[in-house]
């Protein structure tokens, strides 16, 4: 029931009711946390509850609640109302010792140093004053103690005399919890005005004045009745947190199950609630995937759950179980759901072919399916299966894969003609060296001086051909054999990238189909086929071009396809760099004006028609955008300011990845060399060695040399090499190809399921 607001859906109310009950064990649990207490999980799994069993839950939470807010409430206003008394007789017996200075019995008077423990004034001299002594003292805390005094000398101009002393015992700050050690002040004046100021300004430093007696009879009262009323207030404080942990006793006795009880409750609501309401049948109408291993719980689950139920399933294509539910009566029937076209029956052709330009060798390809052919052939055996080594498990896994990429790799192997780096000659070569030497009448004294001879292929009877299958045997004995093998390979490279991405791009056209998004065929799928062939379709077709119409006989007339491609971009013509064909600067002028019109119909056609659609009334169903994750974008709540940013990044993204991706296939051109020229090092340096410096005694020795040959080739160029083209394959995948038109977003799936408790 999409069409329905989450506030007209049938159990509303109960949900409401499990989340009050939600907030009621947060706050039971924050205060177990604060008592430091750990609430542990729940001993068993308890079937969610009956109404009345709910209604009962709800109370006993409340009320325990209730009984904590009550308690902890009392408990924190005696904690207060006791560090208060505490912090008074603290101030009182260091006031004491300001305010009068206790002699011996019988031991006469005698002169004596000052101190700072002395009484502010002698008690003989208040005779003598006509002005009354007032005092103002209190607690103050230690952070502010040096500013409260500044102010007090400069607002009361030393018509103060004040005395700190730090509190015997840490006490608790009530405004941060934290244990500190407060600053007992005494402050005496003369004077009401100063007397105002003085408790203006500790009111603004936040500080806790108490009443200071004047006579010190009257202090000795007031301490002692602070000790009577602090003790007291401990015995009222020890009973309030005996009472206290017994509450806490209860909720950590009751709330694990509670709360698993709500939220399997909520749950089951939750997922009613997304059930249309038949109101004539009177029933319960659902859509359900179900697994076939589980269908029989289901089926039981349905019993126990509903007055009745008939069960009936039909197997869906491919994978699983969908079913039309109606509950009390339940019935099955197939339907397929799909989200966009998947890319992986594509990608298991071109994967293991993208990793064998790369790392294309028959000799290293046929270690590789060889290797991936026996694990195939033992799949089933326990000892590979069940092995605890988790590099082995991944090999294992994807031996298909493997066994792909080893048979891909053989065949670009024999492309190449490259069997651990030497040729192979399965057809003689097509060149003759022999009508070379009759035609240029080579003497021995030009061969001794000329290590390099070159074949001239406009001779006669020197090139008699094109080799039958992959490149010619005799360009492994060239010395410029890598310059022709790197203009063979990056063009290669650059057609098959082009080719690929194009091919992603095509693939699109099942998405908008799929969803019925006509427009998009038009606003998006052809302004990036015309925007990616207008310019790198024309740069493939230049390089086939190229190929067919310049031979032997005119390549040296033969102009440079990279400056034309930057002249046509700059629509200018380069007269050294002679046309490929009659009229290119014109035809190169209406590509690059081709391309640069499909740029604002990409950016601006899908938002312009989403708001000629949202203008204009509605008549058909909507339709759902797998982009926007499955919701329909031409809904009334949808931003169209969002929809254009989307669209803006889409077309910025697509338009300059055309470059860069076509740039990072070039990495086909780089690690086929990188791999040829590995192989061709290893070859050299081991086995060549062992062939040529070794005399008689080769036989012997090449059986440790080839040792050293095979397990470097396999360390290297299979197992460092190998991973290497397989990251650069899975790269150009995800990244160049798929982002041509897989988006990956859709509908999660989320089974319905009492999960383990995530209370946390």
């Amino acid at each position: 029931n999409p069409k329905v607001s989450a506030f007209q859906r049938r159990f509303v109310g109960e949900v409401r009711r499990c989340e009050e009950m939600e907030k009621t064990f947060t706050f039971l649990q924050q205060e177990l946390r604060g008592a430091g207490r750990v609430l542990g999980p729940c001993p068993e799994s308890p079937r969610a509850p009956l109404a009345r069993e709910a209604l009962r839950v709800q109370e006993q939470s409340e009320q325990l609640a209730q009984e904590l807010r009550e308690v902890s409430h009392n408990r924190a206003s005696l904690r207060g109302r006791l560090r208060e008394l505490r912090q008074y007789l603290h101030v009182l017996r260091e006031g004491q010792r300001f305010t009068s200075w206790p002699a011996p019995l019988g031991s006469p008077p005698r002169p004596r140093a000052l101190s700072e423990r002395d009484p502010l004034l002698d008690p003989s001299l208040h005779q003598h004053l006509d002005r009354k002594i007032n005092f103002v003292a209190g607690v103050i805390h230690p952070w502010r103690v040096s500013a409260f005094e500044r102010l007090l000398w400069r607002a009361c101009r030393g018509y103060l005399v004040a005395s700190f002393v730090e509190m015997p015992e840490p006490m608790e700050d009530p405004a941060t919890g934290e244990s500190i050690t407060w600053v007992i002040f005494l402050i005496s004046y003369w004077g009401e005005q100063i007397g105002q100021k003085i408790r203006k300004i500790s009111d603004c430093f936040h500080c806790h004045v108490y009443p200071y007696p004047e006579s010190e009879a009257s202090r000795a009262d007031t301490m002692s009745g602070l000790h009577s009323q602090i003790q007291d207030l401990s015995v009222v404080l020890e009973e309030t947190e005996q009472y206290l942990a017994q509450v806490l006793d209860k909720v950590t006795l009751a709330l694990p199950t509670w709360r698993v009880q709500v939220q399997k409750m909520k749950a089951i609501y939750l997922v009613l609630n997304q059930c249309s309401f038949d109101v004539t049948e009177k029933c319960l109408i659902a859509e359900v995937w179900c697994p076939v291993r589980d269908l029989t719980q289901v089926q039981d689950a349905l019993r126990q759950g509903s007055v009745g139920c008939l069960v009936s399933p039909c197997p869906c294509a491919g994978v699983g179980w969908c079913s039309h539910v109606l509950m009390p009566r339940v019935a099955w029937c197939p339907h397929v759901l799909m989200s966009e076209v998947a890319w992986s029956p594509y990608a298991i052709i071109t994967f293991p072919f993208i990793f064998a330009i790369m790392f294309g060798d028959v000799g290293h390809g046929l270690l590789m399916f060889l290797f991936a052919l026996w694990m195939v052939l033992r799949e089933n055996s326990p000892s590979l299966r069940q092995s605890s080594n988790e590099i082995w498990l991944t090999f294992f896994e994807g031996r298909y894969l493997i066994l792909l990429m080893g048979a891909f790799s053989i065949y670009t192997g024999f492309i190449y003609n490259e069997c651990f780096s030497k040729a192979t000659v399965i057809f003689p070569s097509a060149w003759s060296v022999a009508a070379m030497a009759n035609h240029s009448s080579w003497s021995s004294a030009y061969l001794a001086t000329h290590p390099s001879l070159t074949l001239d292929p406009n001779v006669t009877g020197v090139f008699q051909g094109p080799y039958p299958f992959g490149i010619d045997p005799i360009w492994s004995l060239a010395t410029n054999h890598l310059n022709f093998l790197n203009s063979f390979k990056m063009k290669m490279s650059v057609v098959l990238g082009i080719v690929h991405m194009g091919f992603g791009v095509m693939l699109g056209v099942f998405n908008h189909m799929h969803f019925q998004q006509w427009h998009r065929l038009v606003l998006e799928l052809l302004p990036e086929m015309v925007f990616l062939l207008a310019l790198f379709g024309y740069l493939v077709f230049l390089i086939f071009y190229k190929w067919v119409k310049f031979s032997a006989a005119n390549s040296l007339e033969a102009p440079s396809i990279l400056i034309h491609f930057i002249d046509m971009f700059l629509f200018t013509s380069n007269a050294a760099n002679l046309p490929l064909y009659q009229g290119q600067v014109p035809v190169q002028t209406v590509l690059v004006v081709l391309a640069l019109a499909s740029v604002p119909v990409l950016l601006l056609g899908t938002p312009l028609y989403l708001c000629c659609q949202r203008r204009a009334p509605r008549t058909g169903p909507p339709v759902e955008d797998v982009e926007s994750g499955g919701h329909n974008p031409d809904a009334k709540h949808v931003d169209f300011a969002e929809i254009f940013m989307h669209q803006a990044i889409h077309t910025i993204e697509y338009c300059l990845g055309c470059v860069s991706n076509t740039a990072s296939y070039l990495r086909l051109w780089a690690l086929s060399l990188a791999h040829a020229q590995l192989s061709e090092v290893l070859w050299t340096m081991v086995m060549r060695q062992g062939f040529v410096r070794l005399n008689y005694v080769g036989g012997v020795v090449l059986v440790p040399v080839f040792a050293a040959f095979a397990v470097l080739t396999v360390a290297i160029l299979l197992v460092m090499e190998g991973l290497s083209a397989f990251l650069h394959a899975l790269r150009l995948h995800w990244v160049e190809f798929q982002n041509k038109f897989y988006v990956g977003a859709g509908y999660k799936l989320c089974p319905f399921a009492f999960v383990p408790d995530t209370w946390e």
